[in-house]
């Protein structure tokens, strides 16, 4: 499986089709429509279920570094709010050039500042989170996928030893196959 498939996969939910429509309209140059969306879409393909089944929200991660205001990223937060409000959907919005700032009082570990949407997308609990994908200007799709295809298609959960969260690993595995029983989690490395 490669960028096609996923790319066909992702295309079968009418949201993040939408999303990433829209998502040039936001103004943003470094952005990506990232993670749950995207790999538990692909999840459902897989599995022949109805593509939007078990998905929070949609992550819309962007990198801003030259405002790191929280006024800043709320306008951001409140364009997107507009933008997407008819899809029915929470789309969470977040700058990349803040995450550390608040990312220790909320899951309890220090981040260093990433220097991109790239390096957010690289710091997610598990490898299978790692996806973005963004429309360009010309009509085509830019995907990032830094671990590869393999283990969304087969459904396998693996840990990302760049973020090493245990505790939050394990809670999003066990969230993930208690909707998707057909996934494979991989223990936390001891």
């Amino acid at each position: 499986m490669g960028r096609d498939d996923f790319l066909t996969a992702i295309e079968t939910n009418p949201v993040v089709v939408e999303i990433l429509e829209r998502g040039p309209e936001l103004g943003l140059t470094d952005w990506y429509l990232t993670a749950g969306g995207l790999f538990q879409t692909v999840w459902n393909h897989v599995a022949g279920s109805d593509p939007r089944a078990g998905i929070r929200d949609y992550d819309f991660l962007y990198y801003d570094g030259t405002d790191l205001s929280y006024e800043s990223e709320d306008r951001v937060i409140r364009h997107a709010d507009t933008l997407f409000a008819d899809l029915g959907v929470d789309v969470e919005v977040r700058n990349q050039a803040r995450v550390h700032l608040w990312y220790e009082d909320r899951f309890g570990a220090p981040v260093k500042p990433f220097q991109s949407t790239e390096d957010g997308i690289d710091h997610f609990v598990a490898t299978t989170c790692c996806f973005g994908a963004r429309s360009e200007n010309d009509g085509t799709t830019t995907v990032y996928a830094p671990h590869g295809f393999d283990d969304v298609f087969a459904g396998v959960i693996r840990p990302n030893p760049l973020l090493p969260m245990r505790h939050v690993y394990e809670s999003k595995a066990a969230r993930w196959t208690s909707i998707w029983p057909h996934l494979t989690v991989l223990p936390w490395p001891e």
